[in-house]
Protein backbone atom coordinates (compact mmCIF):
# COMPACT_ATOMS: atom_id res chain seq x y z
CA UNK A 1 0.00 0.00 0.00
CA UNK A 2 2.99 2.31 0.55
CA UNK A 3 3.53 2.40 -3.22
CA UNK A 4 -0.03 3.63 -3.81
CA UNK A 5 0.52 6.55 -1.43
CA UNK A 6 3.74 7.45 -3.25
CA UNK A 7 1.83 7.49 -6.55
CA UNK A 8 -0.88 9.67 -4.99
CA UNK A 9 1.72 12.18 -3.81
CA UNK A 10 3.15 12.25 -7.33
CA UNK A 11 -0.23 13.39 -8.67
CA UNK A 12 0.29 16.76 -7.01
CA UNK A 13 4.00 17.02 -7.83
CA UNK A 14 3.42 16.26 -11.51
CA UNK A 15 0.63 18.80 -12.01
CA UNK A 16 2.70 21.53 -13.74
CA UNK A 17 4.07 19.07 -16.31
CA UNK A 18 0.55 17.87 -17.20
CA UNK A 19 -0.76 21.22 -18.43
CA UNK A 20 -1.99 21.67 -21.99
CA UNK A 21 -5.20 23.33 -23.20
CA UNK A 22 -8.06 23.89 -20.78
CA UNK A 23 -9.96 20.67 -19.90
CA UNK A 24 -13.76 20.33 -19.85
CA UNK A 25 -15.53 22.57 -17.32
CA UNK A 26 -16.30 19.83 -14.72
CA UNK A 27 -12.65 18.66 -14.54
CA UNK A 28 -9.66 19.98 -12.60
CA UNK A 29 -6.15 19.92 -13.95
CA UNK A 30 -5.08 18.55 -10.55
CA UNK A 31 -6.70 18.34 -7.12
CA UNK A 32 -6.21 17.02 -3.59
CA UNK A 33 -9.13 16.51 -1.17
CA UNK A 34 -9.11 15.62 2.51
CA UNK A 35 -12.24 15.00 4.54
CA UNK A 36 -14.33 12.85 6.83
CA UNK A 37 -16.75 10.01 6.08
CA UNK A 38 -19.52 9.77 8.75
CA UNK A 39 -20.74 6.23 8.34
CA UNK A 40 -23.41 3.91 9.68
CA UNK A 41 -21.62 0.51 9.62
CA UNK A 42 -23.23 -2.94 9.55
CA UNK A 43 -20.98 -5.94 10.09
CA UNK A 44 -21.11 -9.70 10.33
CA UNK A 45 -18.37 -12.29 10.62
CA UNK A 46 -18.25 -16.08 10.76
CA UNK A 47 -15.45 -18.62 10.73
CA UNK A 48 -14.24 -21.97 12.03
CA UNK A 49 -11.58 -21.93 14.75
CA UNK A 50 -9.91 -24.49 17.01
CA UNK A 51 -12.52 -23.59 19.62
CA UNK A 52 -15.63 -23.92 17.49
CA UNK A 53 -17.33 -21.58 15.05
CA UNK A 54 -17.62 -17.84 15.60
CA UNK A 55 -20.76 -16.32 14.13
CA UNK A 56 -21.49 -12.70 15.02
CA UNK A 57 -24.75 -12.42 13.03
CA UNK A 58 -25.52 -8.88 11.81
CA UNK A 59 -24.05 -6.31 14.19
CA UNK A 60 -24.83 -2.60 14.05
CA UNK A 61 -22.12 -0.53 15.84
CA UNK A 62 -22.41 3.17 16.59
CA UNK A 63 -21.78 5.73 13.88
CA UNK A 64 -18.11 6.47 13.30
CA UNK A 65 -16.17 9.19 11.45
CA UNK A 66 -13.46 7.90 9.09
CA UNK A 67 -10.64 9.94 7.51
CA UNK A 68 -10.72 9.92 3.70
CA UNK A 69 -8.30 11.25 1.07
CA UNK A 70 -8.76 11.75 -2.68
CA UNK A 71 -6.45 13.05 -5.42
CA UNK A 72 -6.66 13.43 -9.19
CA UNK A 73 -4.41 14.50 -12.05
CA UNK A 74 -5.21 15.04 -15.71
CA UNK A 75 -2.66 13.85 -18.27
CA UNK A 76 -3.61 15.96 -21.25
CA UNK A 77 -7.28 16.93 -21.49
CA UNK A 78 -9.11 13.58 -21.51
CA UNK A 79 -7.03 11.10 -19.49
CA UNK A 80 -5.76 11.06 -15.94
CA UNK A 81 -5.22 9.33 -12.60
CA UNK A 82 -7.63 9.11 -9.66
CA UNK A 83 -6.70 8.03 -6.11
CA UNK A 84 -8.98 7.29 -3.14
CA UNK A 85 -8.16 6.03 0.39
CA UNK A 86 -10.00 5.51 3.67
CA UNK A 87 -9.48 3.55 6.87
CA UNK A 88 -11.95 1.96 9.28
CA UNK A 89 -10.71 1.15 12.79
CA UNK A 90 -13.17 0.41 15.58
CA UNK A 91 -13.73 -1.84 18.59
CA UNK A 92 -16.92 -3.85 18.68
CA UNK A 93 -18.54 -6.45 20.92
CA UNK A 94 -21.18 -8.54 19.16
CA UNK A 95 -22.95 -11.53 20.66
CA UNK A 96 -21.85 -14.84 19.17
CA UNK A 97 -23.74 -18.03 18.42
CA UNK A 98 -23.52 -21.00 16.12
CA UNK A 99 -22.29 -24.55 15.64
CA UNK A 100 -19.72 -26.45 13.60
CA UNK A 101 -17.86 -29.77 13.40
CA UNK A 102 -14.21 -29.87 14.48
CA UNK A 103 -12.15 -33.07 14.18
CA UNK A 104 -15.33 -35.09 13.88
CA UNK A 105 -16.83 -33.58 17.05
CA UNK A 106 -19.98 -31.44 16.88
CA UNK A 107 -19.49 -28.10 18.63
CA UNK A 108 -22.01 -25.41 19.51
CA UNK A 109 -22.18 -22.46 21.85
CA UNK A 110 -22.80 -18.78 22.47
CA UNK A 111 -20.95 -15.87 23.99
CA UNK A 112 -19.36 -12.54 23.08
CA UNK A 113 -16.42 -11.26 21.06
CA UNK A 114 -14.34 -8.35 22.36
CA UNK A 115 -12.56 -7.37 19.13
CA UNK A 116 -11.00 -4.65 16.99
CA UNK A 117 -11.84 -4.51 13.29
CA UNK A 118 -9.53 -2.62 10.91
CA UNK A 119 -9.92 -2.00 7.20
CA UNK A 120 -7.62 -0.10 4.84
CA UNK A 121 -8.82 0.44 1.27
CA UNK A 122 -6.78 2.28 -1.38
CA UNK A 123 -7.70 2.63 -5.07
CA UNK A 124 -5.68 3.96 -8.01
CA UNK A 125 -7.30 4.13 -11.46
CA UNK A 126 -6.37 5.40 -14.91
CA UNK A 127 -9.39 7.24 -16.32
CA UNK A 128 -10.58 8.23 -19.78
CA UNK A 129 -12.94 11.23 -19.78
CA UNK A 130 -15.42 11.39 -22.67
CA UNK A 131 -17.28 14.56 -23.57
CA UNK A 132 -16.82 18.32 -23.79
CA UNK A 133 -18.46 21.38 -22.31
CA UNK A 134 -20.42 20.93 -19.08
CA UNK A 135 -20.83 17.12 -19.05
CA UNK A 136 -18.20 14.37 -19.06
CA UNK A 137 -18.31 10.61 -18.53
CA UNK A 138 -15.28 8.79 -17.11
CA UNK A 139 -14.27 5.15 -17.60
CA UNK A 140 -11.47 3.87 -15.39
CA UNK A 141 -9.37 0.76 -14.75
CA UNK A 142 -6.68 0.21 -12.18
CA UNK A 143 -5.69 -1.58 -9.00
CA UNK A 144 -7.00 -1.64 -5.44
CA UNK A 145 -5.30 -2.70 -2.22
CA UNK A 146 -7.24 -3.81 0.81
CA UNK A 147 -6.22 -5.05 4.24
CA UNK A 148 -8.80 -6.26 6.76
CA UNK A 149 -8.03 -7.61 10.21
CA UNK A 150 -10.09 -8.80 13.17
CA UNK A 151 -8.48 -9.66 16.50
CA UNK A 152 -9.79 -10.06 20.02
CA UNK A 153 -11.04 -12.53 22.59
CA UNK A 154 -14.10 -14.77 22.31
CA UNK A 155 -15.71 -15.87 25.57
CA UNK A 156 -18.81 -17.85 26.41
CA UNK A 157 -20.11 -21.37 26.67
CA UNK A 158 -18.99 -24.12 24.27
CA UNK A 159 -20.79 -27.49 24.53
CA UNK A 160 -21.88 -26.51 28.03
CA UNK A 161 -18.37 -25.54 29.22
CA UNK A 162 -17.41 -21.92 29.97
CA UNK A 163 -14.14 -20.60 28.54
CA UNK A 164 -12.38 -18.00 26.43
CA UNK A 165 -9.92 -17.93 23.56
CA UNK A 166 -7.95 -15.36 21.61
CA UNK A 167 -8.80 -14.97 17.93
CA UNK A 168 -7.01 -13.21 15.08
CA UNK A 169 -7.88 -12.99 11.39
CA UNK A 170 -6.08 -10.91 8.76
CA UNK A 171 -6.57 -10.63 4.99
CA UNK A 172 -4.92 -8.39 2.41
CA UNK A 173 -4.51 -8.42 -1.36
CA UNK A 174 -4.24 -6.40 -4.55
CA UNK A 175 -7.19 -6.73 -6.92
CA UNK A 176 -8.31 -5.32 -10.29
CA UNK A 177 -10.49 -2.21 -10.18
CA UNK A 178 -13.12 -0.76 -12.54
CA UNK A 179 -14.56 2.75 -12.14
CA UNK A 180 -17.33 4.81 -13.70
CA UNK A 181 -17.75 8.55 -13.16
CA UNK A 182 -19.95 11.43 -14.30
CA UNK A 183 -19.39 15.18 -13.85
CA UNK A 184 -21.65 18.17 -14.61
CA UNK A 185 -20.80 21.86 -14.22
CA UNK A 186 -23.74 24.17 -13.51
CA UNK A 187 -21.32 27.12 -13.39
CA UNK A 188 -17.60 27.66 -12.79
CA UNK A 189 -18.34 27.49 -9.05
CA UNK A 190 -20.96 24.71 -8.78
CA UNK A 191 -20.69 21.08 -9.92
CA UNK A 192 -22.52 17.78 -9.51
CA UNK A 193 -20.80 14.39 -9.64
CA UNK A 194 -21.47 10.65 -9.33
CA UNK A 195 -18.97 7.80 -8.99
CA UNK A 196 -19.17 4.00 -8.88
CA UNK A 197 -16.44 1.37 -8.50
CA UNK A 198 -16.12 -2.39 -8.38
CA UNK A 199 -13.29 -4.60 -7.09
CA UNK A 200 -13.31 -8.38 -7.48
CA UNK A 201 -10.70 -10.78 -6.10
CA UNK A 202 -10.89 -14.29 -7.56
CA UNK A 203 -8.53 -17.17 -6.87
CA UNK A 204 -6.08 -17.68 -4.04
CA UNK A 205 -6.81 -18.16 -0.36
CA UNK A 206 -8.92 -14.98 -0.15
CA UNK A 207 -11.76 -14.16 -2.55
CA UNK A 208 -14.50 -11.57 -2.54
CA UNK A 209 -15.70 -8.25 -3.88
CA UNK A 210 -15.97 -4.60 -2.88
CA UNK A 211 -18.52 -2.24 -4.44
CA UNK A 212 -18.73 1.51 -3.88
CA UNK A 213 -20.84 4.47 -5.04
CA UNK A 214 -21.13 8.18 -4.26
CA UNK A 215 -23.30 11.14 -5.29
CA UNK A 216 -22.12 14.64 -4.42
CA UNK A 217 -22.07 18.36 -5.04
CA UNK A 218 -19.05 20.65 -5.14
CA UNK A 219 -18.80 24.40 -4.46
CA UNK A 220 -15.63 26.29 -5.45
CA UNK A 221 -15.47 29.46 -3.37
CA UNK A 222 -12.08 30.49 -4.81
CA UNK A 223 -10.20 29.36 -7.93
CA UNK A 224 -7.96 27.19 -5.72
CA UNK A 225 -10.23 26.05 -2.87
CA UNK A 226 -13.58 24.34 -2.66
CA UNK A 227 -15.89 22.22 -0.54
CA UNK A 228 -17.66 19.04 -1.58
CA UNK A 229 -20.38 17.06 0.16
CA UNK A 230 -21.51 13.58 -0.88
CA UNK A 231 -23.44 10.53 0.22
CA UNK A 232 -21.33 7.39 -0.18
CA UNK A 233 -21.81 3.66 0.31
CA UNK A 234 -19.47 0.65 0.23
CA UNK A 235 -20.35 -3.05 0.39
CA UNK A 236 -17.50 -5.42 1.22
CA UNK A 237 -17.47 -9.23 1.22
CA UNK A 238 -14.29 -11.24 1.82
CA UNK A 239 -14.05 -15.03 2.08
CA UNK A 240 -11.10 -17.06 3.34
CA UNK A 241 -11.20 -20.62 2.08
CA UNK A 242 -8.73 -22.11 4.56
CA UNK A 243 -11.07 -21.80 7.56
CA UNK A 244 -14.44 -21.33 5.86
CA UNK A 245 -14.72 -17.74 7.13
CA UNK A 246 -16.73 -14.81 5.81
CA UNK A 247 -16.32 -11.12 6.58
CA UNK A 248 -19.12 -8.84 5.39
CA UNK A 249 -19.70 -5.21 6.14
CA UNK A 250 -21.45 -2.22 4.71
CA UNK A 251 -20.47 1.41 5.22
CA UNK A 252 -22.80 4.22 4.21
CA UNK A 253 -23.31 7.85 5.10
CA UNK A 254 -22.38 11.47 4.27
CA UNK A 255 -18.85 12.74 3.64
CA UNK A 256 -17.43 16.28 3.48
CA UNK A 257 -14.12 17.32 1.86
CA UNK A 258 -11.92 20.38 1.65
CA UNK A 259 -10.48 20.50 -1.86
CA UNK A 260 -7.27 22.13 -3.09
CA UNK A 261 -7.17 22.49 -6.89
CA UNK A 262 -4.97 24.01 -9.57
Amino acid sequence: MRHLFVLAACLCAAAPAARSAEPAAPLDRASFSIGAFYTDPRLDFSGDTNYGRIDSSTFHPDHVTLPRVKASLLLGDHQGLDFDYYRYNKDYRPQLSGSTNFNGMPLSGSGALDATLKLDLAQLAYKWWLGEGNDVLGLGAGVAYYHASLDGTASGILNGVSGSAAYEESRSAFAPLLELGWRHAFSPQLRLYADASGIRKAGGSVTGHIYGAALGVEWLFTPSLGLSAEYAASKIKLDRNSNNSDLNYRLQGPAVFLKLRW
